[in-house]
C-alpha cells in the first residue's frame, strides 16, 4: 500500500538548506539593531576611547612603515621584530627559542618581553601589511582596549553609571603611565585582560560567599577558577610583568578588603582560597614548561638585569605633571629614567581630587581597599632608597624588603606606580556615581572636580618622526639572491642594543632569515646573568669600529683567518653592506680585504656569499 501523504517541499531553486529563510533575516537584523540601540551609550563611550587613542597615535598614520616613535625608536625596532617573529606561528615556523637573531645561539623569547600572544593574534596583519602596521594598531588598541575593559568592569560589576564609569576608565586607559609606556612598551600597555582577571576574582569571591545559601556555589566557583586560569595563561604570553603587578595588587586589595569586612572574610575565605589554589594549579599545569624554559632553558635567564636603585620613582614625580601631558613641562623629564617611564606623574590636582573623593566616600570596604592598594604600590615604586628631586635621601623604601626575591627582580620598582591608575580610577568612578545619585551641590561639584583633575593630565599626541628608508636590497627582496632559505644574513655592521637598526631588515622580511648578535636579553653576563645583547665576535667588533670612525684597519692573514672563523661560527649565507651604511666605501674595502675577493653588487648592496 502506498502513502497518499504529500511530499515535503524541497528547497526553492537557487537556495540551499543552510540559507536563512526570508523571514529569519529581518528578525536577525532587527535583533542586531535592538542590541545596538540598547547599548548605544556603551558603544558611544567605546567610540570616544577609540578616537582618543587614534588622536594620540595619529603621528604613525596613515603610513606606519614610514613613521616611528620619536622618543623610543630602538624599542619600537625590537617590538616590531618580535611581531615579525611571532607571526611565523601561522606558517608553523615558531619556537620559544628562535634562531632568527643572535645566530647561532638564538634568543629565548620568554626571557624577553616578546608579546607572543599579541604577535600571534596580529599575525595576519603582520604578514599582509607588515609589522609596523601591527605595531601602530597595538599602540592605539592597547590604550582604547584597556579603557573599554575597565569601563565594562565598572558598569557591569560595580554597577556605576556610565558617565562615572567613563571618567574612571579614561584614567585607567589613558593615564600618564599608560601613555608614557606607549612609547613602544607593548607588553606594559596591553592591560585589557586585567579587568577580566579582576572580574573573575570577584566572581570567585561571590561564589565562595555562602551568605543566604547553604554553602558556596561550587559550580560557579569551579567555573570561575577555570576561567581565571585560562586568562592568566594568556596574560603570561602577553606580558608577565603586568600579571605580576596585578597579582600583587589584588593580594593587597584582598587583605585590606577582608580586614574591612571581617564577616565576609570568615564566611568566604576557605572556599575562596580553594578556588584560587585550583586556578593556580590549572595554570601551572600549562605554564610549567614555558616557565622552566624562560628561567632554566636554552638562553634562559634566572635574574633581572635592571637595577632597582636606578629604575625607581622620584618622590617629587608624584606631584608633577608628565612631560607628555598637554599642561606638562619637558623640564620634569629629569625626574625619571626616560620617556617610557613617566609612571608616577599624576600631579597635585589629580592627587588631591582622588584623596578628597576617597574621604568623601567614607569607610566603604572597596574604597578602603583601593586606598590601601594605592598607598602600598606607590610606596613600592620608590625603590630601595627614597629619592627626592633627584637627590638620594638615604631613607630606605619599602621595596628594600622585596629586593633580591625571585621574580620580583624582574619588575622595575617604578612600574608599581602603574597599579595606582586603576585604583584611583575606581575611586573616581565611585565618587562620581554617588554624586550623580544625590540632589545637592555634590551632584555638580564632584563631577566637575573629577573632570578638571583628568583634564590636568590630558595627554598630548605621541611625538613621531620619519622612519629611515630601508635599503632596496631588503625592501625589494633582493636579499634572496644571496641567502639560502632559513639562512643567516650578516648586515655590516651587525645590530647591537645601542644600534639595533639592522633588525629592521629581518622585520621587513618577516624574519625569513637569521642574523648574528642584536638587541635582546641573554645570559651573557658573569655566571650566566642577564645582560642586554651578547659579546661581539672579533670581526664584528672590527667592522663596528670602521663604521664608527671611518678609518680603514690594517688587514693581514690573522684578520682573514678570524673572519673565516666568525663567518663559520655564524653559519652565514651572506655578508652585506648597503650604500646607506656609515662609511660604506671604507666598509666595502675592508670586507674585500677580509674575504680576499670583491663583493657582488645586488641592488644597493655589496654582498659576499658563503
Amino acid at each position: 500500500m502506498t502513502s497518499t501523504a504529500p511530499a515535503a517541499p524541497g528547497p526553492e531553486p537557487g537556495r540551499t538548506l543552510l540559507a536563512d529563510p526570508p523571514a529569519v533575516r529581518p528578525a536577525r537584523t532587527g535583533r542586531l539593531l535592538t542590541t545596538v540601540v540598547r547599548h548605544r551609550a556603551d558603544l558611544f563611550v567605546a567610540l570616544l576611547f577609540v578616537l582618543l587613542a587614534g588622536w594620540l597615535t595619529h603621528g604613525l598614520w596613515p603610513a606606519p612603515g614610514q613613521r616611528t616613535l620619536a622618543l623610543n625608536p630602538a624599542d619600537q625596532t625590537l617590538y616590531e621584530w618580535f611581531l615579525a617573529v611571532d607571526s611565523r606561528a601561522l606558517r608553523g615556523d615558531f619556537g620559544l627559542l628562535t634562531d632568527r637573531l643572535n645566530a647561532p645561539d638564538g634568543v629565548n623569547l620568554l626571557a624577553n618581553t616578546s608579546v607572543i600572544a599579541l604577535g600571534v593574534l596580529f599575525a595576519p596583519v603582520t604578514l599582509l601589511c607588515g609589522a609596523p602596521v601591527s605595531f601602530a594598531l597595538l599602540v592605539a588598541g592597547n590604550l582604547a582596549g584597556t579603557a573599554v575593559a575597565w569601563y565594562l568592569l565598572f558598569t557591569r560589576t560595580l554597577g556605576v553609571r556610565r558617565a562615572a564609569a567613563g571618567l574612571g576608565a579614561a584614567l585607567c586607559g589613558f593615564g600618564p603611565g599608560m601613555v608614557s609606556q606607549s612609547n613602544a612598551h607593548l607588553h606594559m600597555t596591553a592591560q585589557w585582560l586585567v579587568p577580566l582577571i579582576v572580574w573573575l576574582v570577584v566572581r570567585l569571591l561571590r561564589a565562595a560567599d555562602p551568605a543566604g545559601r547553604d554553602g558556596p556555589d561550587r559550580r560557579r566557583l569551579v567555573g570561575s577558577a577555570v576561567g581565571l586560569a585560562l586568562v592568566v595563561i594568556v596574560q603570561v604570553f602577553v606580558g608577565e610583568e603586568v600579571l605580576f603587578l596585578t597579582a600583587l595588587t589584588l593580594l593587597v586589595l584582598a587583605v585590606a578588603y577582608g580586614l574591612a569586612d571581617r564577616a565576609l572574610l570568615r564566611r568566604a575565605l576557605p572556599a575562596f582560597a580553594g578556588g584560587l589554589m585550583l586556578a593556580a594549579g590549572l595554570a601551572l599545569m600549562v605554564l610549567a614548561y614555558p616557565l622552566w624554559h624562560q628561567f632554566a632553558g636554552p638562553q634562559g635567564v634566572h635574574d633581572g638585569m635592571f637595577s632597582p636603585d636606578y629604575f625607581s620613582a622620584d618622590l617629587t614625580s608624584w606631584t608633577t605633571l608628565s612631560p607628555l601631558a598637554v599642561l606638562g613641562s619637558a623640564a620634569s623629564a629629569r625626574l625619571t629614567t626616560g620617556p617610557a617611564e613617566y609612571n608616577a606623574f599624576l600631579g597635585w590636582p589629580l592627587l588631591l581630587v582622588v584623596v578628597g573623593c576617597a574621604g568623601w566616600l567614607g569607610r566603604r570596604p572597596l574604597v578602603a581597599a583601593c586606598v590601601t592598594g594605592g598607598v602600598v604600590t606607590a610606596l613600592l615604586s620608590l625603590g630601595p632608597e627614597v629619592v627626592v628631586a633627584g637627590e638620594r635621601t638615604g631613607v630606605p623604601g619599602p621595596y628594600a624588603l622585596l629586593a633580591g626575591l625571585p621574580v620580583v627582580d624582574g619588575a622595575l620598582p617604578m612600574r608599581f606606580a602603574l597599579a595606582v591608575l586603576p585604583l584611583a580610577g575606581t575611586v573616581l568612578a565611585l565618587a562620581v556615581d554617588r554624586a550623580l545619585a544625590e540632589r545637592g551641590r555634590a551632584r555638580r561639584l564632584v563631577p566637575l572636580a573629577v573632570g578638571a583633575a583628568l583634564l590636568s593630565v590630558l595627554p598630548a599626541p605621541l611625538p613621531t618622526v620619519d622612519r629611515p628608508a630601508l635599503p632596496e636590497f631588503v625592501s625589494g627582496g633582493h636579499w634572496r639572491q644571496c641567502v639560502r632559505p632559513g639562512g643567516v644574513l650578516v648586515p655590516v655592521p651587525p645590530a647591537t642594543p645601542g644600534e639595533p637598526w639592522p633588525m629592521r631588515w629581518g622585520t621587513a622580511a618577516n624574519a625569513a632569515f637569521g642574523m648574528p648578535e642584536g638587541f635582546f636579553i641573554g645570559p651573557y653576563g658573569r655566571d650566566g646573568s642577564a645582560v642586554m645583547g651578547t659579546y661581539k665576535r672579533p670581526t664584528s667588533a672590527l667592522l663596528a669600529d670602521v663604521a664608527k670612525r671611518g678609518v680603514a684597519p690594517a688587514i693581514g692573514d690573522q684578520q682573514r683567518r678570524q673572519a673565516a672563523r666568525d663567518v663559520a661560527f655564524w653559519d652565514a649565507s651572506c655578508v652585506a653592506v648597503t650604500d646607506d651604511a656609515p662609511h660604506a666605501q671604507t666598509l666595502r674595502r675592508t670586507l674585500e680585504q677580509l674575504f680576499a675577493r670583491p663583493g657582488t653588487r645586488v641592488a644597493d648592496a655589496w654582498t659576499w656569499r658563503f
